[in-house]
């Protein structure tokens, strides 16, 4: 870790360049920041970035309810995970990056915390920052634990160092399949249990309905929409030329488009207008009307108004070799899914919401158009997916409840 301090910097540099406050906050990766009143003995929440902070969201709020005199704080590595969890939370907990596995920067991040719990969300294993939990006594558990084969194959290298590091870590995994992952990482069976994902606790804002269907009004309520979310580089061409043979048989069609990351807003926009469609911006124009056909949301945090308004959604770093994400929230409202091959991340999900006739893969970007020109054509085949979409949603929820019992017992030990 020390001989990648240098590259550690660099990146500090690179992102100070592109979040433009960044620099301001980069002693937090290295263990200083001022500590407000009443933050020591915290229960503390660790989510990496956008992704995780979401799948993090029922939790907090579960401790919030049930530890009402215990400070909260939640770190992030991503600025843009700093940003959701101002968003979510606001003042009610206390955001600060997490540091770099460093040993004198983990020292003093905890020395300052005095965490009474740590909770790290899904796949997040520094080897300092564990021993260090070890070392002063601070319960450890991963939580919403997931670990995909391409993760697990690329934590054999140091197999060793994270054997000793798992030791004595409670694991609460997504699925049986995590739970046997974990197992041949090195972590301790007796201390494994599947509690499920914590992404079907998630809440459906309950105005989500209602600002799709403003949304809907306000872009023609008759429109063929579809939804391409949380895209990659390299996919957007894909969705983009997918939109062309739909306009071909729609030509009313909508296609709303949003980038897994901020910083490749800019970028999707070129591409939209570079190929002549009549593009509006969720920063410039805020909603679509009767004349665009493409919409780009260069936006955080404003997805699911958008799944509400859609007739279809295709979730995004599936047709790149990213692993996919997150299938639930189309899924919490009713829509029919669409995924590309490459869903390992998530593929215990994905498969079940397949499998329940609410999702469908398509092998590659050639099977794009003609996948969601069928739903877009057959308002009964759409309605039976959403249904079956919901009800997979309905059926897996109850995680938040299951990881809170081990939070209990964690607390009492």
């Amino acid at each position: 870790m020390y001989l990648a301090a240098p590259l550690m910097v660099l990146r500090l540099l690179t992102r100070g360049v592109r979040y433009g406050n960044y620099h301001q906050r980069w002693s937090e990766r290295f263990g200083v920041f001022d500590v407000p009143g009443g933050v020591g003995g915290c229960l503390w929440v660790h989510a990496v970035s956008v992704g995780e902070v979401n799948a993090a969201e029922p939790l907090v709020k579960a401790l919030r309810v049930d530890y009402p005199n215990a400070p909260l704080v939640v770190t992030t590595v991503t600025p843009t995970g700093s940003a959701r969890v101002q968003q979510l939370f606001g003042n009610d907990v206390f955001h600060v990056y997490l540091p770099y596995d460093l040993p004198f920067s983990v020292k003093r991040f905890l020395k300052r915390l005095r965490p009474r719990l740590a909770l790290i969300v899904e796949t997040e294993i520094w080897p300092n920052l564990y021993f260090a939990c070890r070392r002063r006594g601070v319960p450890l558990m991963i939580v919403n634990a997931r670990l995909s084969e391409r993760s697990l194959r690329g934590y054999r290298p140091l197999a060793s160092v994270v054997r000793a590091a798992l030791r004595g870590v409670r694991v609460a995994a997504q699925s049986e399949a995590d739970a046997a992952r974990y197992r041949s990482l090195g972590a301790d069976s007796d201390l494994i249990t599947v509690s499920g994902n914590l992404k079907f606790d998630m809440p459906v804002p309950y105005d989500a309905v209602s600002a799709g269907e403003n949304l809907q009004q306000q872009w023609g309520r008759q429109r063929p929409v579809w939804i391409a979310a949380s895209t990659h580089e390299g996919e957007e061409v894909s969705v983009l030329q997918a939109h062309q043979a739909v306009l071909k048989h729609m030509p009313d069609a909508l296609l709303l488009i949003a980038a897994r990351h901020p910083e490749r807003f800019k970028a999707v926009e070129h591409a939209v207008r570079s190929l002549g469609f009549i593009t509006a911006m969720r920063s410039v124009e805020r909603v679509p009307d009767a004349t665009h056909q493409v919409f780009v949301i260069d936006s955080m945090g404003e997805l699911m108004p958008f799944f509400a308004a859609s007739d279809v959604a295709f979730v995004g770093g599936s047709l790149a070799p990213i692993g996919g994400h997150n299938v639930l929230e189309p899924a919490a409202l009713s829509r029919p899914v669409l995924v590309g091959p490459q869903t390992f991340n998530f593929e215990e999900i994905t498969l079940t919401l397949i499998r329940e006739g609410g999702g469908r893969r398509i092998a590659g970007e050639s099977e794009l158009a003609p996948a969601v020109l069928e739903l877009l054509s057959d308002p009964g085949m759409r309605e039976r997916m959403g249904r079956s979409a919901r009800r997979v949603f309905d059926s897996e929820r109850g995680a938040v409840r299951r990881v809170m019992q081990l939070v209990d017992a964690m607390l009492q030990e």
